[in-house]
C-alpha cells in the first residue's frame, strides 16, 4: 500500500545562490530529486511551497504594510513558485496538478479535498500554492493542514542546509547539538524552531509525523522517506 506523504519546500530553496527570485536550474535540480522519490514507486505526494524567495510577508509587515495585505502577496507568491515547480515536473513527464486556496481558475485548480484525493488515487503530483487562502497562516500550517485533510501521516520537512534539529542555531553556534528524535510536545516545550506553533499543533493532535532534513544533498529527498538518520524525525511514538 502507497504512504500519502506531503513535501514542504521552502520558497528560498528555489532560488539558489542568488537566494531571490526563482533559479531556474535550481528548481530544475529540484525536480530531478521529486522525481526520483516519485519513482520509487510507493508513495502519493503531495507538496506544498513556501514564497520566501520573493516576497517575505512578516518583513513587509514589520516595515508598516497592513498584515492582510502583505500575507495576501505572499500566497501569490507560492502559486509562482508552484508553477515554476509543475513545469519542471512535467518536463521531466510526471502528471500533475497545481491547486490553490485563492480562486484562479486561468492559472490552477481550485482547492477541493475530495479533487485532490482523486488526483493523488490517479498517482498524480498534487502542489498546492496560495497557503490557506487567508492571512496570519504560514505555508508551514498549510502543509500540516492539508496533511490532516488528505491523511497523510509524514511531513518532509525540506531544509536549505539544515540536517536537522538543534538545540539552538547551528549556523551560529559551533556547538549547537543535534537531536535524532523528538516528540511533538517536546518541540513544543522547547520552543524549537521546527515550525510555527499552529502547525506544530496540529501534526501533535492529528498524528502526524515530520522528518527534517537537508534537502541540498543529492538523494536526500528520495531517502527521506526511509531513512531516518539523516535527518530529526518528530513524532508523538518516540
Amino acid at each position: 500500500m502507497k504512504r500519502r506523504i506531503v513535501l514542504k519546500l521552502s520558497g528560498q530553496a528555489l532560488a539558489g545562490e542568488n537566494k531571490i527570485g526563482i533559479s531556474h536550474r535550481k528548481v530544475n535540480e529540484i525536480a530531478d530529486e521529486i522525481k526520483a522519490l516519485y519513482d520509487l514507486g510507493n508513495v502519493e505526494l503531495s507538496i506544498v511551497v513556501g514564497a520566501g524567495n520573493i516576497w517575505r510577508g512578516r518583513d513587509a509587515f514589520d516595515s508598516g504594510m497592513d498584515r492582510s495585505s502583505a500575507d495576501y502577496m505572499g500566497m501569490l507568491a507560492t502559486i509562482l513558485n508552484a508553477l515554476a515547480l509543475q513545469n519542471a515536473l512535467e518536463r521531466l513527464g510526471l502528471d500533475t496538478r497545481a491547486m490553490t486556496s485563492l480562486q484562479i481558475p486561468a492559472v490552477a485548480e481550485p482547492y477541493i479535498r475530495r479533487k485532490a484525493l482523486s488526483h493523488l488515487s490517479k498517482d498524480r503530483i498534487v502542489i498546492f500554492g496560495g497557503g490557506n487562502g487567508i492571512p496570519f497562516f504560514t505555508t508551514d500550517t498549510t502543509a500540516a493542514l492539508r496533511s490532516a485533510e488528505l491523511g497523510a501521516n509524514l511531513i518532509l520537512m525540506a531544509k536549505n542546509g539544515v540536517d536537522g534539529v538543534y538545540d539552538c542555531d547551528p549556523r551560529r553556534h559551533n556547538g549547537a547539538e543535534k537531536y535524532q528524535t523528538l516528540t511533538h510536545q517536546e518541540v513544543l516545550d522547547k520552543h524549537l524552531n521546527v515550525m510555527d506553533l499552529t502547525a506544530a499543533t496540529l501534526c501533535k493532535e492529528n498524528d502526524i509525523d515530520i522528518f527534517v532534513f537537508d534537502m541540498n544533498v543529492k538523494g536526500n529527498i528520495a531517502r527521506a522517506v526511509n531513512d531516518f538518520s539523516i535527518g530529526t524525525l518528530i513524532t508523538n511514538h518516540k
